[in-house]
């Protein structure tokens, strides 16, 4: 039978439905590796982290609080920090996102840019304090805080970016 486009009520595809969303997290956690930029700080903000935040603000129903155990063992794999950094912050921010979608039932963009810029910032000034614990507060501030900013700016293109997968990953066909 030749149609035309979908039918109605058909639903979207699988595989897209559960393989975009990890897909986007995984690919932006590996991204800094592939580029070819050398500096001697941090100077990309961790956009794997940025595409969990926003999916789980976008979609907290989507995931299991503790997905933020293997993706975050995929970003400390990449990232060169400690393994078990992102693994405990990125499931401690994952909790706290659940916390706060079962305390603000009416969030808006601008709840969800300030949650996600919080939640960012805490889990960067947490993995530069892990990753560098005898460090001077000087220099952790000075790695830490341009990228802070950079990550808290960048969060709407990320919320707009991880929309866009969202509707891909619902169009039917």
């Amino acid at each position: 039978m030749n149609r035309a486009g979908p039918r109605l009520g058909e639903p979207a595809s699988l595989w897209r439905m559960r393989i975009v969303p990890i897909a986007s997290v995984m690919l932006a956690s590996a991204l800094p590796l592939m580029l070819p930029l050398v500096a001697s700080s941090p100077v990309l903000p961790p956009m794997g982290l940025l595409f969990f935040l926003c999916w789980q603000l976008l979609r907290t129903e989507m995931w299991p609080v503790w997905i933020g155990l293997p993706l975050g063992l995929w970003d400390d794999l990449f990232s060169g920090a400690p393994i078990g950094t992102a693994i405990g912050l990125w499931t401690l921010a994952s909790i706290a996102i659940h916390y706060f979608s079962q305390r603000i039932y009416w969030r808006g963009f601008f709840h969800d840019w300030g949650i996600a810029a919080l939640l960012a910032a805490a889990v960067q000034a947490a993995a530069a304090l892990i990753a560098h614990p005898h460090a001077p507060a000087g220099h952790l501030l000075g790695l830490v805080v341009p990228q802070i900013i950079v990550s808290a700016l960048l969060v709407p293109l990320f919320l707009r970016l991880t929309g866009a997968f969202d509707n891909f990953r619902l169009k039917r066909r």
